[in-house]
């Protein structure tokens, strides 16, 4: 029976609890995936997968007869934010915390794990991966890029995120646009430092760091999600050393642009590098851009929402077409091999994703584990 008793959701909550206690955060989740490989191999999976683009796992759940792949995604990161709530199972590990809901999005998918490790697909397979390196966008196309993977790539492929601006009890599935792409960039400065008695001798790139601190953002317009918008936001500056003797010779300034599309995301990094070269170009500075924590466009399958949402109704959920995160979200990665959906699901009112007080709320494991298996049961049976 498709159910989690009381019992296994007694289970998972404490190793969810436990999970939150050790976070890891992206491309160092090694304790963290080991332990969801034993976890899966006591559960009964047909075959367990590690080391997929880092440390990847997946747990493989076969069918009685050939049919179709089915992959869900959950993710095994944690944030390095420092965690001032204060349950018992608040984090242990400095400056790190679970403060997105990772740790309840493995449980939940451990949850699924035991409900098809009961009954198994009637055909084909369905594919638990637990994803490494969501939160700088780096570890979707790992996995994906890694060999290993391509004997388990899906025909459809399916995710959950919780979403405390959501009221509990409400699962969004937008279709079309999930969640909007983003970059970040590095703008380093260099110039020449100098003594402060004589900053004259110099060259310092203040100036144009100040012009860029407030150019860069200004390139911002347009609602979220109409097709034009476009948002760069600062994120980080810095200027010269902490000390009263030296004028600066070095900065840099950090941005994310986000966009509604991969194509207008590769337009606003060249309007932004444009923007940064008619500030700097003719004065002597030398300047560098770096771009890093690229997220893909997440973009949900007609089909696969439509599935996403019989689902989520069937586990009792009211469904609403909904809104695309404005956040990004490295899932849209699968969706280039085959149809894939991701929706958001009700967890509020309550702190905010990435907010230092956040917990995931336990009330969510079976729900959220429901309409998952729902899914993969709508494709394999």
């Amino acid at each position: 029976m498709d159910r989690l008793s009381n019992s296994d959701l007694s289970t998972l909550i404490a190793l969810r609890r436990d999970l939150h206690a050790r976070p890891e955060v992206s491309g160092a989740e090694e304790k963290t995936a080991a332990r969801i490989a034993d976890v899966l191999s006591w559960i009964g999976a047909d075959q367990v997968v590690t080391d997929l683009g880092g440390h990847g796992v997946a747990g493989i759940f076969l069918g009685a007869a050939p049919g179709p792949t089915v992959l869900l995604r959950c993710e095994l990161d944690a944030l390095p934010i420092e965690e001032v709530g204060t349950p018992d199972w608040r984090s242990t590990v400095p400056g790190t915390g679970h403060l997105c809901g990772h740790d309840g999005h493995m449980v939940t998918m451990l949850g699924v794990g035991q409900m098809l490790a009961r009954t198994r697909p009637a055909k084909g397979r369905v594919v638990l991966m637990f994803q490494p390196a969501e939160e700088d966008g780096s570890g979707a196309i790992a996995v994906c890029d890694d060999p290993a993977y391509a004997p388990l790539t899906p025909d459809w492929a399916f995710a959950q995120h919780n979403e405390p601006e959501i009221p509990r009890g409400v699962a969004h599935v937008p279709v079309g646009l999930a969640s909007a792409p983003s970059v970040g960039l590095r703008v380093a400065i260099t110039g020449v430092e100098a003594h402060a008695c004589a900053p004259e001798d110099g060259l310092s790139p203040a100036v144009a760091m100040a012009d860029l601190m407030t150019a860069l953002p200004a390139l911002s317009r347009g609602p979220f999600p109409a097709d034009d918008f476009r948002l760069v936001t600062l994120t980080h500056a810095r200027l010269g050393e902490p000390a009263f003797g030296i004028a600066p010779g070095r900065g840099e300034v950090m941005v994310t642009c986000r966009t509604t599309s991969d194509a207008s995301l590769t337009d606003l990094v060249a309007l932004v590098r444009g923007r940064v070269a008619m500030v700097t170009d003719g004065t002597g500075l030398s300047v560098e851009i770096t771009e890093h924590d690229h997220f893909l466009a997440g973009m949900n399958h007609p089909e696969a929402a439509r599935i996403l949402h019989s689902a989520s109704e069937a586990a009792g959920l009211k469904t609403m077409a909904g809104d695309p995160l404005r956040a990004s979200e490295d899932f849209g990665r699968f969706g280039h091999d085959c149809p894939a959906a991701m929706l958001l699901l009700g967890a509020g009112p309550g702190p905010a994703l990435h907010n230092p007080d956040y917990d995931f709320d336990d009330d969510l494991i079976a729900p959220g584990a429901a309409l998952l298996l729902g899914a993969a049961r709508a494709i394999t049976g």
